[in-house]
């Protein structure tokens, strides 16, 4: 049995925390743009939670960055440009043929990389791309009385909305990807197991059948 502790209890925490505010905000958000069904929250209610998951995500987000920083989980994000392209070619191959098959998982975690090169880039894109761009529309369509008018001829308010719109639809994608990837460990529950202990383990002798065997034989 390898174990290593790659989750500290901060990344653990704050991970929890912005799952909560993360779906705290699909919900109310979605209640905000089909205001007035009545399986949703009233309009009122969903605005008032809506902005204040949203300041406490972006209090959040804020911290993971500067967190992330002066921190050792900054080396899990550190691209290896050298085999950039072979990892990714490899991964995506295992994601699309191989994890059906039951070949062994072309990566293997380690205490200094814990992300293979699809979840490196997605990780990156969704943390240092994606959350700024919706943390940043979030509080000007909050402080939307302080926009110009237009913006590129066209009104500020549509554009910061429908940026807001587009990336949170981006975002909830991302979930429910992330979901699915993490029941695609050694077991069902291992990764969610790991995001709540700290513990990544995986079993040594279930690598050593896997590559062992013919990728070609089924289970």
């Amino acid at each position: 049995m390898k174990s290593l502790y790659l989750y500290p209890v901060w990344l653990r925490l704050w991970h929890w925390m912005n799952a909560l505010l993360f779906l705290t905000l699909i919900t109310s958000g979605v209640s905000m743009h089909y205001a007035g069904a009545d399986w949703l929250m009233p309009f009122a209610t969903a605005r008032v939670v809506h902005n204040t998951a949203g300041i406490l995500l972006t209090v959040g987000w804020i911290g993971f960055v500067a967190a992330n920083a002066r921190s050792a989980n900054a080396r899990h994000y550190r691209i290896r440009f050298r085999s950039l392209i072979g990892d990714l070619i490899a991964q995506t191959r295992y994601y699309m043929i191989g994890i059906f098959r039951l070949e062994p998982h072309p990566f293997q975690v380690t205490e200094t990389m814990k992300f293979n090169a699809l979840q490196q880039l997605s990780y990156l894109g969704v943390m240092y791309g994606l959350m700024p761009i919706l943390v940043v529309s979030g509080w000007a369509f909050l402080y939307s009385v302080y926009l110009p008018e237009t913006l590129l001829g066209v009104g500020s308010v549509w554009v910061v909305a429908m940026t807001h719109v587009v990336v949170s639809y981006l975002l909830a994608l991302f979930l429910l990807v992330h979901i699915y990837i993490i029941t695609t460990g050694e077991t069902v529950f291992s990764n969610l197991r790991a995001m709540i202990t700290g513990w990544h383990r995986e079993t040594d002798e279930i690598h050593v059948h896997a590559s062992s065997r013919d990728p070609r034989e089924t289970p």
